[in-house]
């Protein structure tokens, strides 16, 4: 058996969209084969390597770039008169007092979603999303004083549901 290099090229000119999701599959890389020839033909205007691929895969993950919740996100009032700054991918500030002296003070919300890792490893899942959180809010310049999730996990009487809930919960509070 070849052993593959993180080095080793890619050329999917060549190869129809079923051909590439099989040679994708083949290496562990989570990626679609629009994003595929996105990444060789707009991006990088020649073949990827495997240590590209990868790179790639996981920037382009739902952890990473918010993948279904883009289409959500897009929804947010970004600017106005109370908007310091709007939330785009990470954290956004709005404005909830000002002071005699016309000082402003802002409230920094973030949002975090873990679905999946959440589904996978619940305490692991849930405390990342957590820090995310945290690590956001601190990058504002702002100081955390409550943190709040919703929580949803369908029928707990269900032994995985209940497994994920329990994970979740412990890894939030952790």
């Amino acid at each position: 058996m070849k052993k593959i290099e993180s080095w080793s090229i890619f050329d999917f000119s060549t190869l129809k969209n079923d051909e590439i999701l099989a040679l994708l599959s083949k290496h562990n890389i989570a990626l679609s084969a629009e994003d595929t020839k996105t990444i060789q033909n707009e991006f990088l205007k020649r073949p990827p390597t495997l240590a590209e691929l990868v790179l790639f895969s996981i920037q382009g993950s739902e952890h990473s770039s918010y993948k279904s919740s883009k289409e959500h996100i897009k929804h947010f009032i970004t600017d106005g008169p109370d908007v310091i700054l709007g939330a785009k991918d990470d954290a956004g500030i709005v404005s909830i007092a000002t002071d005699s002296k016309k000082n402003r003070y802002g409230l920094v919300l973030s949002h975090e979603s873990h679905n999946h890792p959440s589904q996978i490893v619940p305490y692991e899942g849930a405390a990342t999303g957590v820090g995310g959180n945290v690590r956001d809010v601190c990058c504002m310049g702002a100081e955390v004083v409550a943190v709040g999730a919703g929580l949803r996990f369908g029928e707990i009487s269900k032994h995985k549901t209940q497994w994920i809930h329990d994970g979740v919960v412990s890894g939030i509070a952790g």
